[in-house]
């Protein structure tokens, strides 16, 4: 329905229009209320995707089947890098085929016999012992090593070895060795000042452990260690000279013993040891021993 007006007003002047128009009472009252609507609505969806997130949570792809992903720290690979190393380090000049056929699983097709090694007239040389001293990723999946090798003839030397994986994840040599220097290292750090143990009781139980640690014997050890300790017994039984020196460590939960002891062939050492105490009803008791045989 709608009213209209006209015609002059007071001295002349036009008069004002207007009109009425009618609307339905559910649009007028859904006009008004929709901003409530749009509010509800969106709370009402950040509820229901905070609930899907808490009970099913994204999960990672799984890699597809048959490729590969080689761990952080590639333990076989750094292994095939000793193992390589200690092979190309090992020859015998009046054996040279037999230094070759031990290099060939870890030369490629185009790689050059022997791996490039030309022998001596004379003489030979041994491995005694090799290990990773140090890694760097040079790309993704490409590792170098660095190697220490004691040989009996050359002595200590250390070599870089490139170790990478194929398409399927097998190891392969990446390049020809070289020989480095070693790690960058420094002379060992004077011990940090801290507070002395002034308390005899514990530098008595303290003495008493290790003593009892050194030997070997556990069951004496027993009497002072906490219930639910774990210690694992040294293999070299060693005989306790004196504790030279006691400390409180951390925040008061351990204390740091310096010792000196000797071994059965006369061998003297200078030892550190560390050592979890407890308090138990006005008695000292160890909860560990330098080492935790669980982790």
């Amino acid at each position: 329905m709608s009213a209209e007006g006209g015609g002059a007003g007071p001295a002349g002047s036009p008069r004002a229009r207007f009109s009425l128009t009618s609307a339905p009472m559910w649009r007028i009252r859904l006009a008004r209320e929709m901003p409530r609507y749009l509010l509800s609505a969106a709370a009402t969806l950040g509820l229901l995707a905070s609930a899907r997130f808490a009970l099913w949570p994204p999960r990672p792809e799984a890699p597809a089947i048959g490729s590969y992903a080689p761990p952080l720290a590639d333990r076989a690979a750094e292994a095939y890098a000793v193992l390589f190393a200690r092979r190309y380090l090992t020859w015998n000049a009046a054996q040279p085929q037999a230094s070759a056929r031990a290099l060939e699983p870890f030369l490629g097709a185009g790689t050059e016999p022997g791996s490039g090694i030309v022998l001596p007239a004379s003489g030979e040389q041994r491995v005694e012992w090799a290990e990773v001293v140090q890694a760097r990723e040079a790309s993704a999946g490409q590792h170098v090593y660095t190697v220490a090798a004691q040989t009996d003839t050359a002595g200590l030397l250390y070599m870089t070895v490139g170790v990478g994986r194929g398409g399927s994840g097998e190891l392969e040599i990446d390049g020809a060795p070289a020989f480095v220097g070693p790690p960058a290292a420094g002379p060992s750090r004077a011990p940090r000042p801290s507070r002395e143990v002034d308390e005899p009781t514990l530098g008595v139980v303290v003495a008493r452990a290790l003593r009892n640690y050194l030997a070997g014997a556990g069951g004496e050890l027993a009497a002072d260690l906490s219930p639910g300790a774990r210690v694992s017994l040294p293999e070299l039984p060693l005989t306790l000279d004196s504790v030279q020196r006691l400390e409180w460590a951390g925040r008061g939960s351990s204390v740091v013993a310096l010792t000196q002891a000797h071994d059965g062939r006369g061998v003297h050492y200078a030892l550190t040891y560390e050592l979890d105490v407890v308090r138990e009803q006005g008695r000292w008791e160890v909860a560990a021993v330098q080492t935790d045989p669980d982790s």
